[in-house]
């Protein structure tokens, strides 16, 4: 959600938006899933229990960054918009499924989980306005 905004304000085109999300898709998606998988290590996890925990964390996460790659070529207009309440949703959908594992109040959870995703998203939108302004 962030990274559209950012790059919106920063007047990025269709191309770099997609490709931004395709690099986050693959790299940065795979440096947090072997990190994961390292922590497991060394918390004892059998290594099948590692492994299997790393290739799940990499294809959800994948397959999410793929959901924004899409609404990006199909809606490109609306890109921004649709992009923000798409990550909404799933972050509340999260949110309320690890508070009743936890059992916590989901309502709770939804909205400081919520309120962050804002603030990243206010300072992605001031980085790329800064930039704009500045660097272009």
């Amino acid at each position: 959600m962030a990274l559209l905004v950012g790059l919106d304000a920063a007047h990025a085109g269709k191309a770099s938006v997609i490709g931004a999300l395709l690099i986050i898709a693959i790299a940065d998606n795979l440096t947090d899933s072997l990190s994961v998988q390292m922590y497991q290590e060394s918390e004892s996890c059998e290594k099948r229990e590692a492994v299997l925990g790393t290739l799940t964390n990499f294809a959800t996460r994948f397959f999410v960054c793929l959901t924004f790659v899409g609404i990006t070529a199909l809606f490109w207009k609306h890109a921004v918009a649709a992009g923000v309440a798409w990550g909404m949703v799933l972050l509340s959908v999260m949110s309320y499924m690890i508070a009743r594992g936890r059992n916590v109040r989901a309502i709770s959870e939804i909205v400081k989980h919520v309120g962050t995703a804002i603030l990243v998203i206010i300072a992605s939108e001031c980085i790329g306005r800064w930039l704009t302004a500045h660097v272009a």
